[in-house]
């Protein structure tokens, strides 16, 4: 059996959560989001927790067990907690700043980088060379993080550049590293 499809996932209070036609909705203090999944499984709620049951041990079953079971729990998460990833900027001059909810990011371009969130996500500049992408839906907080990354990916040789807190950016050597000297004589 799947070990991750056959954990409960705990509804915490003031989470509603329902099945319908294929179709997963909970409804939390953060918002509202729905979830489709295979009409094959089934999720039972039953005293505060949801389980996702699959009908066989048939290797589509398995496979959509175990992926049902994580997208519902990021669901009943978002709702409840919601999800933040943390950005930070590495560079000289390299800052951001919010233009009411626009981010406006200066990082070694001509001209200044300007990023209009999507519908359910809000960024927060904490730092001039921080920023927090926040949200209900994780898939979206994650995909527009990312986008923000790919706007100025981190350099392979001094490290500047947009990237999650905590990435290790592994760095190359430069020219004179690679001969380990000083050079031609």
């Amino acid at each position: 059996m799947s070990r991750i499809g056959k954990q409960p996932i705990a509804v915490p209070n003031g989470v509603t959560a329902s099945t319908a036609n294929g179709v997963f909705k909970v409804k939390g203090p953060k918002g509202e989001l729905t979830v489709p999944f295979n009409q094959d499984l089934t999720i039972k709620h039953e005293d505060g927790t949801l389980l996702v049951e699959r009908p066989s041990d048939a290797q589509r079953h398995r496979a959509l067990h175990g992926l049902t079971r994580t997208l519902v729990a990021n669901a009943v998460k978002g709702v409840s907690d919601g999800f933040t990833i943390n950005l930070e900027l590495r560079g000289v001059g390299y800052r951001a700043k919010l233009n009411g909810k626009v981010l406006e990011l200066a990082i070694g371009y001509s001209h200044p980088v300007i990023i209009d969130p999507p519908a359910g996500v809000t960024f927060t500049v904490p730092e001039p060379t921080k920023i927090d992408v926040s949200g209900i839906d994780k898939q979206l907080v994650g995909q527009v993080a990312a986008n923000v990354r790919k706007v100025r990916k981190p350099d392979a040789y001094h490290g500047k550049g947009v990237r999650f807190v905590g990435e290790q950016i592994a760095l190359k050597a430069g020219k004179a590293g690679a001969t380990g000297g000083k050079g031609k004589k």
